[in-house]
């Protein structure tokens, strides 16, 4: 029996499908459950201070302080977060991990002046049909120019990627300029990775030929994910990114057995095994 095909896809699931065919059946197909992880935790605390900053506050109101208490009403809100109670951290862990996330407020200030800014949008969901999938991305902050042209604004509280790595990364926000222009008729003239960490921007202008490209590689990939879930055919690719894997006991690679995850995604789903 066919699997079933996922309704829509974030940009990145459309991503993690390139990198392993079978851990994406695992986490988007038979929807099974993950640890939650500190560093995305974290990165939720950060972005929802920042978007308090820009939500609650006009240009001149855009201060540290103002965004400090945003992230102290953020650090509020998130005690009773699922992901972040199974964390389990002690007293002097919690305080780290505050500490951490109010260094990373502090570094989007030595990256641009809010104040001087015009944003449209913040925490934005567009979702568009692109090569036949429906492609759904939420964008950080959207900005607008004085000449009325759009900037696409991703923060990131990760490193620094290295400079193999940084191709990968903004060909993932593109994504955004991509929906953009499906959505809003108008393609960005810039998108820029805000590293808060280091801090250091990233950015690219996305070019017509770029995103015409991203459309037909969206479009592979989608047809390549409808003839796996048609013939259950979802492949390991062993690599670097394996260490991570939450999915090492049931992967072929690693001596496991994938039939398993439709019996446990049963269990907890109710699906047919």
């Amino acid at each position: 029996m066919a699997l079933t095909l996922p309704r829509s896809l974030s940009p990145s699931k459309v991503s993690s499908f390139k990198d392993c065919a079978l851990a994406f059946r695992f986490s988007v197909i038979d929807r099974l459950p993950e640890p939650a992880s500190p560093h995305a935790v974290k990165g939720t605390l950060v972005h929802s201070a920042l978007e308090g900053l820009f939500w609650e506050n006009g240009p001149g109101g855009r201060t540290p302080e103002a965004a400090r208490a945003s992230l102290a009403a953020a650090w509020e809100e998130l005690q009773e977060d699922p992901e972040f109670l199974e964390l389990e951290l002690a007293d002097d862990q919690r305080q780290a991990f505050l500490a951490d996330a109010e260094g990373l407020v502090a570094g989007y200030f030595r990256l641009e002046d809010p104040n001087a800014v015009t944003t449209v949008g913040v925490e934005l969901l567009l979702e568009a049909e692109v090569g036949g999938l429906l492609l759904r991305g939420i964008i950080d902050r959207l900005d607008v120019t004085p000449e009325g042209e759009f900037i696409v604004v991703d923060y990131k509280t990760g490193r620094v990627p290295s400079e193999m790595q940084e191709q990968s990364r903004l060909g993932g926000v593109q994504f955004y300029a991509l929906l953009c222009e499906q959505v809003l008729g108008r393609r960005p003239v810039s998108v820029r990775l805000l590293y808060l960490k280091e801090p250091i921007v990233i950015a690219a202008d996305p070019s017509e030929q770029a995103l015409r490209g991203l459309r037909q590689r969206t479009a592979a990939v989608w047809s390549a994910i409808e003839r796996a879930c048609e013939d259950e055919d979802f492949r390991p690719k062993p690599s670097g990114l394996c260490n991570w894997c939450n999915f090492q006991s049931l992967c072929p690679a690693f001596g496991g057995d994938p039939a398993l995850a439709s019996a446990l995604s049963a269990e907890l789903h109710g699906a047919p095994a």
